[in-house]
């Protein structure tokens, strides 16, 4: 059995989770968090999770993971059958985990773990996020879902790391630059965890942040 490595606070660790649990893959859970200790170092070689164990060998960034994924099981359907409709759910993958959440991603430090960031960064990253997320507001549907009136891959993303880019910039700019551009997350998170799938993800992660406050 594949084995998820990882903790329930990291987005895209539960991005992956997300995927297994949608699609029914069987799959074991291995709590690891990042390190630069030899023995994390193994199996990622930047000491990040998630990773992956297989029979095969260890595989480590979210977006491989679920490539690797869709090529073992193709059964399961994890892409769209239509190249098209593929192409434009990994565009939107891109979209939602680079352009968006990796540069927001540069806030966290202030946000959320109380930390300061240079007037610099801050300058920096709210010019940017305004062009991304103009451009996110071009590309994504919410119809309801982001690609369209089908629930797709590309949602998985947008679940794990939408509420982070809205919540970051509210936190450091004191207004949450997806709302402002009229994009209503918090409408398309409520209908995404409608899923079983996605109210495991959101437990999990609960029942962690709830056990390292009580630690």
């Amino acid at each position: 059995m594949i084995k998820l490595c990882g903790f329930a606070l990291s987005n895209y660790y539960n991005k992956v989770k997300f995927v297994l649990l949608e699609h029914d893959i069987p799959f074991e859970e291995v709590p690891v968090l990042p390190s630069q200790e030899e023995a994390v170092l193994e199996h990622s070689p930047l000491g990040k999770v998630p990773f992956l164990q297989t029979e095969d060998g260890d595989l480590c960034e979210s977006q491989c993971i679920v490539e690797y994924l869709a090529a073992r099981y193709p059964d399961k359907a994890i892409f769209s059958a239509d190249p098209w409709a593929a192409a434009k759910e990994r565009e939107m993958i891109m979209f939602v985990d680079v352009h968006l959440e990796l540069t927001a991603r540069n806030l966290y430090k202030e946000a959320f773990f109380g930390g300061k960031i240079t007037e610099a960064t801050r300058g920096r990253i709210e010019k940017l996020l305004a062009h991304h997320v103009a451009g996110f507001k071009r590309l994504a549907k919410f119809a309801p879902y982001l690609c369209g009136e089908r629930f797709s891959v590309a949602d998985t993303a947008g679940y794990v790391n939408l509420p982070l880019v809205g919540m970051a910039t509210q936190a450091i700019y004191g207004r949450d630059f997806l709302l402002d551009a009229g994009i209503d997350w918090k409408s398309y998170v409520k209908k995404i965890n409608d899923r079983p799938a996605a109210q495991r993800v959101t437990a999990d992660r609960k029942a962690y942040v709830a056990s390292t406050r009580a630690a």
